[in-house]
């Protein structure tokens, strides 16, 4: 039982990113609200920096091969995450991982993947663009305490690995 309740509070996961159960996110325990309880206080600053750092990087990472976020005209983005989109995301992540420089993939396996949801979803045979996207997301480091040196060294990694015309092998 035990395994069963700490599989539904985190999204059912038998291990990370694989539902084996319909679950939730509900992993907050005292000691993550004690810290959240003073990072809220400087939550609109954080928010500033991430701004300015995915400004940093929207203006750096100008390589044809990666799509970047949008922004929408007259909507402020706080930028929890920057995903960009590249087919070559696995060169990516490997030469980013080579340099100690932590990217994330979220959710590999699509949701009308995961046999806890096979019920529930019913168009599961077709989601061609999802699983596209599944394959090629990638969350680049973005925290308020990023340092320049250290983006830089992220988009310089990216545009040793990216193509620089745009073709794909």
């Amino acid at each position: 039982m035990a395994k069963k309740i700490k599989r539904l509070r985190g999204y059912g996961w038998r291990e990370r990113y694989i539902s084996e159960i319909p679950g939730r996110n509900s992993r907050l325990d005292e000691l993550q609200a004690a810290i959240l309880r003073i990072k809220l206080r400087h939550l609109d600053e954080d928010n500033s920096k991430r701004r300015q750092l995915a400004y940093s990087y929207t203006k750096l990472l100008n390589l044809p091969g990666l799509v970047l976020p949008k922004t929408r005209a007259n909507a402020e983005h706080v930028f929890h995450l920057y995903v960009v989109k590249s087919r070559e995301r696995t060169k990516a992540l490997e030469g980013l991982k080579a340099k100690d420089i932590h990217a994330g993939i979220h959710y590999p396996v699509p949701i009308h993947k995961q046999s806890a949801y096979q019920r529930r979803i019913r168009t599961a045979r077709s989601m061609i663009i999802t699983e596209a996207l599944a394959s090629e997301v990638l969350s680049l480091p973005l925290y308020p305490e990023l340092t320049a040196q250290q983006l830089n060294e992220v988009v310089e990694t990216l545009r040793y690995i990216e193509p620089k015309d745009g073709k794909r092998g």
